[in-house]
Formats: C-alpha cells, structure tokens, sequence
C-alpha cells in the first residue's frame, strides 16, 4: 500500500511539475508559484476537515517547518534552472532530495527487505537519469555555483519529506494545511519582493494550467504523506523522489520532446526498482 501510494506521489508530482513548469516559460515564476500555492492551500481546507483528525501543535509545528524548507527548495531550483546549468540542478536537486530522507530513515533504524534495497539501488541511478539534461553540461565556469544550487534546492526537498512525515498520524492531514499556509506566505512575500521587473499575474490562458499543477502538487504532498505513515521513509521517498518519469513521459505526449538514451534507461530503472520494493 504504501509503495502503491509513493508511486501515485511521483505521478503527481511529475504532472504538477510539467504544468507549472510549462506555464513558468510563459509566465512570471514567482507569479506561478503563489497561484499554484493558492490552489493547493484550498486543496488542503477542502480536505483536512473531511479526513478528519486531531493534530497538536507539534505536528503543526512540523507543517510550518516543512513549508519553509519545500518553499527555499523550490525557489533555489527555479532560480538554479534560470540562472545556472541546467545538467547540474536539476538532477543534484532530486538526488540530494532522495538521498537525505534515505539517511535519515537509516539513522531511525529502518531496515528494509532484501528486494526493497535492490530496488532502492536501482532507483538511486534512475533519479539522476531521469533529470539528466546534457546541454551546457561541459560549461565549467558556472559548475561551482550549479553544484551549489542543485545541492541546496535539495537539501530543501529533502528537508520537507523529513518534517513532515515527523507528523502524527492522529494529525490527519492538517500538517499539510500549515505547510500550504508557509509556502504561501513565502511565495507571495517573494511574488511582492522580486516580481516588479517581470510582472505579478499569470496569463488568463495559463491559469488552469497552474491551478492544475497545485493541485495535483497538493495530492502527491497527501499520498506521501499517508504513505510514509504506513511504509519505510527511505522507500517511500524513493519512490516518490521518481517524479521526472512522468514529467518526461508528459513532455514527449504534449511536447514531442525527445526522451534520449539516457533518460529512457532511467524509466526502465525506476519501473524496476519501484516493482522490486513493491515486492518487498
């Protein structure tokens, strides 16, 4: 169950992050992430009361900490992604965002099965071909800064798996309406900072696209959730931390994007390493 719902986060994940970063190339970013924000946080209202639950202020406490750090992660990956080399934030990013809540999950003790750790072995390689982008990677004058976006935007993701799987299950969803809440007051707060020179509206034309990616970014932050209430944490964000799969697969439908050698190698691994720990 837990994998099933690990792998339903990944997709979600993977649609959210096609849609919004589909509508960023024609839109303001910091305009899409406060949108995107505000669709999720309605999300999670409309939800929390009716799965229920009784959180305590720590479990809040974990919320408003996971939003921050998911709110740092993604605004270091946009600016690494516009600014720097793409071939290196992009797959350091999703990398360090897997590996950190992995370490952690072993640091609490977790001990998965032997076919879970060869999944996770095979899932590991598959993140970093999955978000492998091969253009201006000979660019060394930008690698030191590239290195650092990549590892920071991670580090953030990573961080948010961690805090908010800290939460107790008798909290229901209601850590994940205090992490909304953070990560909205972030994205605005950037939006009416950073956003005069670019503009501070997305295109009518777009704004479904971006209700759709913080929507279904809110539905993959419930599946993980549960699921890493039910499952082993470094299993569960292995399999979530696959999300480039479906953004690839969306790319090519819609965009006719070229997969490449490397990330069809990548599909293959995550198929296989998300079966072989759903077989744990």
């Amino acid at each position: 169950m837990a994998a099933a719902l690990a792998l339903l986060s990944a997709l979600l994940y993977g649609a959210a992050d096609f849609s919004g970063g589909s509508a960023t190339r024609r839109n303001p970013v910091f305009a899409v992430m406060a949108l995107s924000q505000g669709a999720g946080m309605i999300v999670a209202l409309v939800a929390a009361p009716l799965v229920g639950g009784a959180p305590r202020p720590i479990d809040m406490g974990w919320g408003l900490l996971a939003g921050l750090a998911g709110s740092a992660g993604l605004a270091l990956l946009y600016e690494g992604l516009a600014s720097h080399l793409t071939a290196v934030v992009s797959p350091l990013s999703a990398l360090v965002g897997a590996v950190l809540p992995a370490a952690f999950g072993a640091a609490l003790g977790e001990r998965p099965a032997p076919l879970a750790i060869a999944g996770a072995g095979l899932c590991l390689p598959a993140i970093l071909l999955l978000s492998w982008d091969s253009r201006g990677a000979r660019d060394r004058a930008r690698l030191k800064s590239s290195l650092g976006f990549g590892a920071l935007s991670g580090t953030g993701f990573g961080l948010f798996f961690i805090l908010v799987s800290r939460s107790s299950p008798a909290s229901g969803l209601w850590p994940l309406v205090a992490s909304r809440a953070a990560s909205l007051i972030c994205s605005i707060g950037l939006l009416l900072a950073l956003g005069r020179k670019g503009g501070r509206t997305v295109a009518a034309g777009d704004r479904r696209l971006v209700l759709f990616a913080g929507t279904a970014d809110m539905g993959a932050n419930v599946c993980f959730l549960v699921a890493s209430r039910s499952g082993l944490l470094m299993l569960v964000t292995l399999i979530t931390s696959l999300y480039p799969a479906p953004t690839v697969a969306l790319a090519r439908i819609f965009q006719g994007q070229r997969v490449g050698v490397p990330r069809a190698a990548g599909i293959a691994l995550a198929v296989a390493g998300a079966a072989l720990i759903g077989l744990k």
